[in-house]
């Protein structure tokens, strides 16, 4: 059995680098060497994610001694039940969770009232974070803009590859001529063959 970590970040953008410095400090602290590292890049909105299906069945098979997390709500923040359920799988099958930025012994006799704290506001932090996303799109809508990454390729550049297609050009120069993605390049030649087809 072994000390692990489980690190998560929501989007892509983000990295794990944080998280680890952390973890790795406090592990060093308590005398551990943390030899398995699990990392996904998902929201934590449903428990149904590779990676931490990973960790519960390593739990399961009895290979985890002890899981550190930043914080609880990198598990879940899908709610109360969601993080009992995982929390108490761990331990169930002897693994130790252990939060390092929480600060809370998730081992005593009040281990299951601070979880469902914990839980709760994390659930809560993730219904207040869609809440101000929904305000601002709503915002920007309002105000005649579009929301969302802008367009990888402007009209003029959609232009231009459809005529180079018709040309008999291949995605992969074009895209190498316009300094676009070939995917996006791609789905740019896609569209305006349906639209063609459909007039």
């Amino acid at each position: 059995m072994e000390a692990a970590a489980y690190v998560r970040v929501s989007s892509l953008a983000q990295d794990h680098a944080s998280q680890k410095h952390a973890v790795e400090r406090a592990a060093q602290a308590r005398g551990d060497t943390v030899s398995s590292w699990y990392s996904e890049k998902r929201s934590a909105k449903t428990t149904a994610r590779p990676v931490l299906d990973q960790v519960r069945a390593d739990a399961r098979a009895g290979h985890l001694r002890r899981l550190y997390v930043y914080r609880l709500d990198r598990l879940t923040r899908s709610g109360i039940s969601d993080t009992l359920e995982v929390v108490e799988e761990l331990q169930r099958h002897g693994c130790e969770v252990a939060s390092v930025a929480d600060r809370f012994d998730l081992q005593g006799r009040a281990a299951e009232v601070v979880l469902a704290v914990l839980s709760w506001a994390a659930k809560m932090e993730r219904l207040a974070i869609n809440e101000r996303i929904a305000g601002a799109r709503a915002r920007v809508e309002a105000e005649g803009g579009r929301w969302g990454r802008p367009p990888r390729m402007t009209e003029k550049q959609r232009a231009r590859a459809r005529q180079l297609h018709q040309q008999g050009r291949s995605v992969r120069v074009i895209a190498a001529a316009l300094g676009v993605p070939k995917a996006t390049v791609g789905r740019a030649v896609k569209d305006a063959a349906l639209a063609q087809a459909a007039e």
